[in-house]
């Protein structure tokens, strides 16, 4: 097909509808004034998203973790120009800040206030036979199972799983079809994984570091990119073959589209962060309007799925939220007094140390101290930091109650009760703005599934359209990760648009023998 002629239309402005566009212009030659980009919210970025000043504070719902094989995503950002050289792209600024801030903590986990370096993994003789084990079967023995359903349920005490459980916010409710995919995708990460060693970082906040300049780049080329425009329902022809119009309200005026066979169409389906809800210092967030069916991209793939039993099944996923929700916060702070203190403690400086998490926390809470900056308008005596509870649910162990119900002070004085802060607390962390953050949704990708519950990229007879993002099927990759949704855009513009270009081979690490021999090791050895 000619694509210079032919129209494309984007539904979802998270990292899989940037990359779309980004691949269609690039590899596909589509005219970028051909190109429509629609997002509900008011700004792009989907889960990639950051937002806040110093005075009313900072932010961040959540980030992903990159590392050296993420071969779709520095494909994709080799081509993006930073934004403060444009000499320099989005992946050499990638590799450069991690050249520059090497993680490896000196403090994964914090037990009874007292910081455990490179700890053991306890696995019994059991525990490790089942990891090595599943790491073996095929997928179609475990469709449907969740984690607890496989292991023992004293492995759900060790410091593996806890550390396991945080830095990839499994819960034993979730798929153990995910959790053998993981295992294979990063077996090459095993050897330093009680330390978080391996993982790139982004040098700003993943919104400015990478949404940013990809809009930008997109805006430049003349894509037209609609923002505050919902799309409502796809329609399609009477076989499920092809999309015909995409209706949308844009500023709370509906519109439609109409849509030829010469057109592509691109849909996100389903989202981690729809119904997500702040907090403030004072008060928790809203649990009712976190609940509420709002008309999101669930709504949307229920719509879609209604035509075709090829479309997928949207409620396996979403539904349950005592499985799929947990609460992040973000706290910003006029000095950095807390900063200096994590550093001693730790023995990490800020950037390298990643995730510490106190491990007999009733929420199972973790914190991150990011290298600062961690935004781009952020004052040189502002410090920010993040952190996030995996079982909000539960009663905190100083707050006697569960985290969904507890205020960004709250929040706090549990942080400083497993630091054992005691009377330091107030100086330390004085005119410390926390701000909580409750996603219902946030690990739905995780859900126990079977075969077809997720869609095909392309499905079979599909003329016209593709579904990207995290709910589609891409066998042997990981979700919950930026690659995921980059592959699935990859998947989608080069099978949908003739192009001679096929998706970055996935890395395949469970393959070699010195990457086995090494996580063998790792795992019979207790740690590395």
């Amino acid at each position: 097909m000619n694509n210079l002629h032919s129209h494309a239309y984007v539904v979802g402005g998270g990292i899989a509808g940037l990359a779309t566009a980004v691949l269609l212009i690039r590899d596909a030659k589509f005219e970028p004034q051909h190109i429509h980009l629609f997002e509900a919210r008011t700004v792009m970025g989907g889960s990639l998203d950051a937002a806040g000043n110093p005075d009313d504070g900072y932010v961040v719902r959540g980030g992903r973790m990159f590392e050296a094989h993420f071969g779709c995503t520095f494909d994709l950002l080799n081509d993006i120009p930073t934004l403060h050289d444009p000499h320099i792209s989005v992946t050499e600024d990638i590799q450069s800040f991690t050249q520059e801030i090497v993680t490896s903590s000196r403090s994964r986990l914090v037990a009874h206030g007292e910081r455990q370096d490179g700890p053991d993994y306890e696995l019994s003789l059991r525990d490790k036979w089942n990891l090595l084990r599943l790491s073996q079967l095929g997928e179609e023995a475990l469709q449907g199972l969740n984690i607890e359903n496989y292991f023992h349920p004293r492995f759900f005490q060790t410091a593996f799983w806890v550390m396991w459980s945080t830095m990839f916010a499994f819960k034993p409710c979730h798929s153990v079809v995910e959790m053998r995919r993981y295992m294979r995708r990063f077996m090459h990460l095993l050897p330093g994984f009680n330390r978080l060693e391996g993982i790139h970082r982004t040098r700003l906040n993943q919104f400015d570091s990478i949404v940013r300049p990809i809009e930008h780049w997109l805006r430049n080329q003349g894509v037209h990119i609609h923002t505050d425009c919902s799309v409502r329902d796809i329609s399609f022809d009477a076989r499920g073959q092809q999309v015909r119009g995409i209706n949308f309200a844009l500023n709370t005026r509906r519109e439609s589209i109409q849509v030829s066979g010469a057109d592509r169409v691109f849909i996100t389906l389903g989202s981690m962060t729809d119904d997500s809800v702040l907090g403030s210092m004072q008060h928790p967030p809203d649990i009712a309007d976190a609940h509420a069916d709002h008309a999101g991209a669930w709504s949307l793939w229920r719509q879609i799925a209604s035509h075709s039993p090829k479309f997928g099944r949207p409620d396996v996923f979403a539904g349950d939220t005592t499985c799929t929700q947990w609460l992040s916060f973000t706290v910003t702070m006029p000095h950095g007094k807390f900063f200096d203190h994590m550093q001693r403690f730790t023995h990490n400086v800020a950037g390298s140390g990643g995730l510490v998490t106190f491990r007999h926390s009733g929420w199972l809470m973790s914190v991150v101290l990011a290298h600062q900056p961690h935004f781009s308008d952020q004052p040189d005596h502002v410090h920010t930091f993040w952190g996030y509870g995996l079982h909000p649910e539960r009663s905190g162990d100083h707050i006697r109650k569960p985290m969904l119900e507890s205020s960004g002070a709250e929040i706090l004085d549990e942080l400083a009760f497993h630091l054992r802060l005691g009377e330091e607390a107030d100086a330390l962390l004085r005119d410390a703005n926390c701000i909580p953050c409750l996603m219902p949704n946030i690990t739905t990708q995780f859900m126990p599934r079977k075969m077809n519950d997720r869609p095909a990229v392309i499905p079979d007879g599909a003329q016209n359209f593709a579904f990207t993002g995290q709910f589609v099927e891409l066998p042997e990759d990981t979700v919950f990760t930026v690659e995921y949704s980059i592959r699935s855009a990859q998947t989608a513009v080069y099978g949908l648009c003739a192009t001679d270009k096929t998706p970055t081979p996935l890395y395949r690490g469970f393959e070699k023998p010195s990457v086995v021999r090494r996580a063998l090791r790792c795992i019979l050895n207790n740690g590395p």
